[in-house]
């Protein structure tokens, strides 16, 4: 088996939490499960170029709250909120096209990410989003660790490139890593998310790890 695991559930209940809030009774559990799983890849779809960072779902009877953390507010409540009610309806539309069960009330909130630079996901997308603008790959990874190790409060920081980079026939593995990631302390707290950069020649798939110190309380 392999030894490589999660970064974010192997600290489940020390330094993280849930990032759905809910419970189901007897036997509704896959009910309940399977609307988060397929909404959760949809938003991801739907989002993407708007530096989301986070997805947070909250439920309870007959309501469904939708929390969405992410770098540029603005961008998805639009003007007016019009960009909010669209998307709002386009959720409703997908859970009717996709068979699942409606709620009573739906909301949405957005919330502003503090340090975008120091989050993992939204370092990920810059990474995809340089690379998909088809810029050197060294260049691209290297100004995007900078600016991580930038942020105050950052110790850490590794990003990680594999597939056909450079169009080249043969997939290789490239990395980059500046300070230090301690995988296996389950106190330090990491940020770590995956992406990908679709290119003409196929996807390249990104990793980001983020070292924030130590948590203790």
């Amino acid at each position: 088996m392999s030894k490589i695991v999660h970064p974010y559930s192997h600290r489940l209940g020390i330094i993280r939490g849930w990032r759905a809030h809910w419970f189901a009774l007897p036997g509704k559990m896959a009910v309940f499960l399977k609307p988060d799983v397929l909404l959760r890849d949809y938003l991801e779809n739907r989002l993407r170029g708007l530096f989301v960072a986070n997805l947070e779902i909250e439920r309870r009877q007959n309501y469904f709250k939708i929390i969405i953390h992410t770098s540029r507010p603005g961008a998805v409540i639009g003007r007016s909120g019009e960009a909010m009610a669209k998307l709002k309806e386009d959720i409703i539309k997908f859970m009717r096209h996709k068979k699942l069960t409606l709620p009573t009330e739906l909301k949405i909130d957005v919330l502003e990410v503090a340090d975008p630079e120091a989050n993992a996901a939204i370092a990920a997308y810059m990474v995809a989003e340089g690379l998909e603008k088809r810029m050197p790959f060294r260049r691209v990874v290297k100004q995007v660790i900078e600016k991580i190790m930038a942020t105050r409060g950052v110790k850490g920081a590794r990003i990680a490139l594999s597939g056909r980079i450079d169009g080249a026939e043969i997939a290789r593995h490239e990395e980059i890593k500046r300070g230090s990631i301690p995988l296996q302390t389950i106190r330090a707290d990491i940020d770590y998310k995956r992406e990908r950069a679709h290119l003409p020649y196929g996807d390249l798939g990104i990793k980001v790890w983020v070292y924030k110190g130590e948590i203790f309380n």
